[in-house]
Protein backbone atom coordinates (compact mmCIF):
# COMPACT_ATOMS: atom_id res chain seq x y z
CA UNK A 1 0.00 0.00 0.00
CA UNK A 2 1.41 3.35 -1.22
CA UNK A 3 -1.21 5.68 -0.47
CA UNK A 4 -3.88 6.77 2.11
CA UNK A 5 -6.63 8.06 1.99
CA UNK A 6 -7.71 9.84 5.36
CA UNK A 7 -10.86 10.86 6.78
CA UNK A 8 -11.23 14.15 8.66
CA UNK A 9 -14.43 14.50 11.70
CA UNK A 10 -13.48 11.80 14.14
CA UNK A 11 -9.91 10.60 12.60
CA UNK A 12 -7.29 12.88 12.12
CA UNK A 13 -9.61 15.80 13.59
CA UNK A 14 -10.84 14.77 17.55
CA UNK A 15 -13.92 16.63 17.71
CA UNK A 16 -15.73 13.69 19.51
CA UNK A 17 -16.33 16.12 22.80
CA UNK A 18 -18.10 18.45 20.20
CA UNK A 19 -20.25 15.70 18.78
CA UNK A 20 -21.53 14.63 21.93
CA UNK A 21 -21.57 18.42 23.40
CA UNK A 22 -23.50 19.74 20.52
CA UNK A 23 -26.02 16.36 20.73
CA UNK A 24 -26.44 17.06 24.26
CA UNK A 25 -27.71 20.88 23.57
CA UNK A 26 -29.99 19.91 20.91
CA UNK A 27 -31.80 16.99 23.51
CA UNK A 28 -31.61 19.32 26.41
CA UNK A 29 -35.26 20.21 25.96
CA UNK A 30 -36.54 17.25 26.12
CA UNK A 31 -35.28 16.32 29.48
CA UNK A 32 -33.14 13.04 28.84
CA UNK A 33 -30.30 13.90 30.72
CA UNK A 34 -26.39 14.51 28.94
CA UNK A 35 -24.59 11.58 27.20
CA UNK A 36 -20.91 10.88 27.93
CA UNK A 37 -19.02 9.77 24.83
CA UNK A 38 -19.42 5.88 25.86
CA UNK A 39 -22.48 6.46 26.46
CA UNK A 40 -23.17 8.14 22.82
CA UNK A 41 -21.17 6.03 21.48
CA UNK A 42 -23.17 2.84 22.51
CA UNK A 43 -26.36 4.55 20.94
CA UNK A 44 -25.03 6.13 17.80
CA UNK A 45 -25.89 4.83 14.34
CA UNK A 46 -26.50 5.57 10.81
CA UNK A 47 -28.84 6.60 9.84
CA UNK A 48 -28.38 9.64 12.32
CA UNK A 49 -32.12 10.23 12.73
CA UNK A 50 -32.28 6.30 13.76
CA UNK A 51 -29.61 7.19 16.77
CA UNK A 52 -32.20 10.26 17.58
CA UNK A 53 -35.12 7.34 17.13
CA UNK A 54 -33.37 5.97 19.68
CA UNK A 55 -32.45 8.41 22.05
CA UNK A 56 -36.12 9.52 22.51
CA UNK A 57 -37.54 6.38 22.44
CA UNK A 58 -39.94 7.18 19.64
CA UNK A 59 -40.45 8.08 15.88
CA UNK A 60 -39.35 11.49 14.70
CA UNK A 61 -42.47 13.87 14.12
CA UNK A 62 -42.69 15.87 10.45
CA UNK A 63 -40.11 18.67 10.60
CA UNK A 64 -38.51 17.27 14.11
CA UNK A 65 -35.65 16.13 12.10
CA UNK A 66 -34.64 18.87 9.97
CA UNK A 67 -35.27 21.48 13.57
CA UNK A 68 -32.68 18.73 15.41
CA UNK A 69 -29.99 18.40 12.81
CA UNK A 70 -30.16 22.70 12.54
CA UNK A 71 -29.33 22.94 16.04
CA UNK A 72 -26.57 20.29 15.86
CA UNK A 73 -24.63 22.06 13.70
CA UNK A 74 -25.09 25.48 14.85
CA UNK A 75 -24.01 24.17 17.71
CA UNK A 76 -20.95 21.77 16.65
CA UNK A 77 -19.76 24.55 14.82
CA UNK A 78 -19.19 26.53 17.77
CA UNK A 79 -18.22 23.63 20.09
CA UNK A 80 -15.54 21.95 17.37
CA UNK A 81 -13.56 25.74 18.14
CA UNK A 82 -12.22 23.84 20.87
CA UNK A 83 -10.96 20.98 19.34
CA UNK A 84 -7.71 19.58 17.86
CA UNK A 85 -6.13 17.03 15.82
CA UNK A 86 -5.70 13.42 16.95
CA UNK A 87 -3.37 13.01 19.50
CA UNK A 88 -0.60 11.49 16.73
CA UNK A 89 -2.33 13.07 13.75
CA UNK A 90 0.81 15.14 13.08
CA UNK A 91 3.66 12.64 13.49
CA UNK A 92 1.82 9.63 11.65
CA UNK A 93 1.22 12.08 8.61
CA UNK A 94 5.13 12.70 8.57
CA UNK A 95 5.84 9.28 9.18
CA UNK A 96 4.11 7.90 6.61
CA UNK A 97 5.31 10.55 4.32
CA UNK A 98 9.20 9.67 4.95
CA UNK A 99 8.47 6.65 4.53
CA UNK A 100 7.51 7.42 1.31
CA UNK A 101 3.94 6.74 1.18
CA UNK A 102 1.29 9.28 -0.70
CA UNK A 103 -1.62 10.35 1.40
CA UNK A 104 -4.87 12.12 0.71
CA UNK A 105 -7.97 13.46 2.54
CA UNK A 106 -11.23 12.68 1.79
CA UNK A 107 -14.24 13.49 4.24
CA UNK A 108 -18.20 13.90 3.75
CA UNK A 109 -18.01 17.65 6.03
CA UNK A 110 -18.60 20.60 3.84
CA UNK A 111 -15.81 21.47 0.99
CA UNK A 112 -15.98 24.94 2.08
CA UNK A 113 -14.65 24.41 5.79
CA UNK A 114 -12.73 21.86 5.14
CA UNK A 115 -9.90 23.05 2.91
CA UNK A 116 -9.69 25.85 5.65
CA UNK A 117 -9.60 24.15 9.02
CA UNK A 118 -6.76 21.52 7.56
CA UNK A 119 -4.62 24.35 6.80
CA UNK A 120 -5.12 26.33 10.06
CA UNK A 121 -3.65 23.07 11.76
CA UNK A 122 -0.75 23.20 9.23
CA UNK A 123 -1.05 19.68 7.93
CA UNK A 124 -2.80 20.38 4.43
CA UNK A 125 1.30 19.97 2.49
CA UNK A 126 0.84 16.45 3.58
CA UNK A 127 -1.99 15.84 1.02
CA UNK A 128 -1.94 15.35 -2.62
CA UNK A 129 -5.53 16.04 -2.53
CA UNK A 130 -8.49 17.20 -0.06
CA UNK A 131 -12.14 16.82 -0.89
CA UNK A 132 -14.97 17.67 1.16
CA UNK A 133 -18.69 17.14 0.27
CA UNK A 134 -19.54 19.52 -2.57
CA UNK A 135 -23.61 19.39 -2.25
CA UNK A 136 -26.08 20.17 0.50
CA UNK A 137 -27.90 16.49 -0.48
CA UNK A 138 -24.93 14.57 1.20
CA UNK A 139 -24.80 10.76 -0.72
CA UNK A 140 -22.73 8.24 0.54
CA UNK A 141 -18.76 8.05 0.63
CA UNK A 142 -18.41 5.19 -1.46
CA UNK A 143 -19.48 7.58 -4.63
CA UNK A 144 -17.18 10.09 -3.15
CA UNK A 145 -14.08 7.79 -2.73
CA UNK A 146 -14.85 6.79 -6.20
CA UNK A 147 -14.26 10.26 -7.45
CA UNK A 148 -11.58 11.04 -5.24
CA UNK A 149 -9.64 7.94 -6.58
CA UNK A 150 -9.92 8.57 -10.14
CA UNK A 151 -9.12 11.98 -9.60
CA UNK A 152 -6.02 10.87 -8.59
CA UNK A 153 -5.70 8.08 -11.29
CA UNK A 154 -5.19 5.42 -8.19
CA UNK A 155 -5.29 1.74 -8.68
CA UNK A 156 -7.33 1.24 -5.69
CA UNK A 157 -5.79 -2.30 -4.59
CA UNK A 158 -2.33 0.47 -3.89
CA UNK A 159 -4.76 2.39 -1.56
CA UNK A 160 -5.72 1.93 2.48
CA UNK A 161 -8.45 3.68 3.79
CA UNK A 162 -8.23 4.78 6.96
CA UNK A 163 -11.45 6.28 8.97
CA UNK A 164 -13.60 5.97 12.43
CA UNK A 165 -16.57 4.64 10.82
CA UNK A 166 -18.36 2.02 8.76
CA UNK A 167 -18.98 4.40 5.77
CA UNK A 168 -14.82 4.56 5.39
CA UNK A 169 -14.94 1.11 5.53
CA UNK A 170 -17.87 0.79 2.94
CA UNK A 171 -16.65 3.29 0.96
CA UNK A 172 -12.80 1.27 0.26
CA UNK A 173 -15.14 -2.21 0.30
CA UNK A 174 -17.24 -0.59 -2.88
CA UNK A 175 -13.87 0.55 -4.18
CA UNK A 176 -11.98 -2.55 -3.72
CA UNK A 177 -9.19 -0.93 -1.52
CA UNK A 178 -8.54 -2.20 2.22
CA UNK A 179 -9.45 -0.41 5.41
CA UNK A 180 -8.66 0.11 8.97
CA UNK A 181 -10.86 1.55 11.46
CA UNK A 182 -10.12 3.98 14.16
CA UNK A 183 -11.59 3.77 17.39
CA UNK A 184 -11.46 8.04 18.35
CA UNK A 185 -14.85 8.82 16.40
CA UNK A 186 -18.23 8.18 16.99
CA UNK A 187 -18.75 4.44 16.32
CA UNK A 188 -18.24 1.97 19.35
CA UNK A 189 -15.39 -0.48 18.95
CA UNK A 190 -17.75 -4.01 19.11
CA UNK A 191 -19.68 -2.06 16.12
CA UNK A 192 -16.38 -1.19 14.62
CA UNK A 193 -15.60 -5.23 14.80
CA UNK A 194 -18.24 -6.16 13.49
CA UNK A 195 -17.16 -5.10 9.83
CA UNK A 196 -14.08 -7.34 9.96
CA UNK A 197 -11.68 -4.74 8.83
CA UNK A 198 -8.79 -4.50 11.56
CA UNK A 199 -9.47 -1.89 14.46
CA UNK A 200 -6.92 0.39 15.93
CA UNK A 201 -6.91 2.80 18.93
CA UNK A 202 -4.35 5.25 17.67
CA UNK A 203 -3.24 6.56 14.26
CA UNK A 204 -0.04 5.57 14.20
CA UNK A 205 -0.83 1.74 14.54
CA UNK A 206 -3.52 2.16 11.59
CA UNK A 207 -0.53 2.88 9.48
CA UNK A 208 1.59 -0.28 10.08
CA UNK A 209 -1.37 -1.86 7.61
CA UNK A 210 -0.05 0.36 5.10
Amino acid sequence: MRHIVWDWNGTLFHDIDAVVGATNEVFAPYGLGSYDVDGFRAVYTRPIWTAYERMLGRALHDGEWERLDLGFHENYHRLMLECGLAADAASTLESWEREGGKQSLLSMWAHERLGPKVSEFGIDRHFTRIDGLRSASGGHKADSMVTHLAALGLDPAEVLVIGDSLDDAHAAQHVGARAVLYTGGMTSRRDLMAFGVPVVDTLANAIDYA
